[in-house]
């Protein structure tokens, strides 16, 4: 954690900032290792502090040595001004995305309220840009969860029938997630079949999926805090030409992206390496979202790949790699990896097999 201070430090000073307030809990748990649901940290050149109610003050002591635990109680402007005024910050930035307004006015009262001028400075992705390149701890964590939602694939593939319902499977995936090792699932779990595969975050139904549909599965895991994130899209029996037609397609749009992507590029470069093979087939307008998305103490983090994305992809960044082609009506096809960026090219993560057909 101390290593992960000195950087944020360094990004204070540089924007001209005295002092940070946390309020984001990825971000919280990244700069302290707390994990607990409610506080704020407070990060200056000198002091870390992290203040939190009753509820966690014991835990927080555990899990940020690091951090001077103050406890809190009750509204902001009963101990806000308190801990603002000890830092003596006269310039203290705070997540803009994160904070609320009521919560932004509430800082704002206190403030006022004291006889120390201070201005309050929103800031967007000082932590989050640190997060996105992960250490060999963190890289870790990920391939383990990235193996675990392998396995769970290779379990559940050979158990899928016609007429599963979505929302079994889901459950049955899930179930294993969690007696192997996972934490609470990262998302709610995708299993579309048919028609409901066009949607690319469609919800478990109680449909029955059914022989020849493609069947679009979207998974991942948690290991100490960090996830993964995989889709393949199977089929039961043989696919009808459209099935085999588009899953060639996708497959042939991820396969180039992957070997194609190399570090220095910006998302929205490395987004067109799939979007082109795609849109040469004439799919265009039914690729519909970005190629990928940064994953770790979040499923979706920096960086972001896609269209006017301007995050330049660096080494240690994960990553996900998911074209995918959907239509109305019919379904949908998405083939998505997790990747780290080593040595310039993509390293996959996640390794289940991609061709599930006979």
């Amino acid at each position: 954690m101390t290593d992960r201070l000195n950087k944020l430090r360094s990004q204070l000073a540089t924007k001209g900032l005295d002092a940070l307030l946390v309020s984001q809990a990825e971000n919280r748990r990244y700069l302290s290792g707390f994990t607990g649901s409610a506080g704020f940290l407070l990060i200056s050149q000198q002091k870390a502090i992290l203040a939190t109610d009753f509820r966690y003050v014991e835990q927080a002591q555990v899990q940020a040595p690091g951090f001077e635990v103050v406890q809190i109680q009750g509204d902001i402007a009963k101990w806000f001004p308190g801990l603002i005024a000890e830092l003596q910050a006269r310039k203290l930035g705070f997540e803009g995305k994160s904070i609320s307004f009521s919560t932004y006015k509430e800082l704002t009262d206190a403030i006022n309220n004291i006889k120390i001028k201070i201005s309050l400075i929103p800031t967007e992705g000082l932590v989050e840009s640190l997060r996105a390149v992960k250490d060999k701890e963190e890289l870790r964590l990920v391939e383990k969860a990235a193996d675990l939602a392998d396995a769970a694939l290779e379990y559940i593939i050979p158990r899928i029938k016609p007429g599963a319902l979505e929302k079994e499977v889901a459950w049955e995936i899930e179930s294993f997630l969690r007696q192997n090792g996972s934490e609470s699932v990262p998302f709610e779990l995708i299993v579309a079949s048919g028609p409901n595969s066009a949607m690319p975050h469609a919800r478990p139904t109680d449909r029955a999926i059914r022989q020849g549909e493609p069947v679009v599965i979207d998974i991942g895991a948690t290991v100490d805090g960090y996830t993964s994130d995989m889709t393949r899209t199977i089929c039961l029996g043989n696919g009808d030409n459209m099935f085999n037609k588009v899953y060639d397609i996708v497959l042939g749009a991820q396969l180039t992206a992957m070997a194609t992507l190399q570090a220095g590029m910006t998302g929205e470069q490395a987004d067109r390496l799939a979007r082109i093979v795609i849109e040469q087939a004439g799919y265009k307008d039914a690729f519909g979202h970005g190629l990928g998305h940064g994953v770790g103490l979040a499923t979706h983090e920096e960086p972001r790949l896609g269209k006017s994305s301007i995050d330049i992809l660096a080494e240690g960044m994960v990553f996900t790699i998911e074209p995918g082609i959907y239509i109305s009506d019919w379904g949908g096809v998405r083939i998505e990896d997790m990747v780290v960026l080593e040595e310039g090219k993509v390293r996959p993560l996640t390794k289940a097999k991609k061709v599930w057909r006979p």
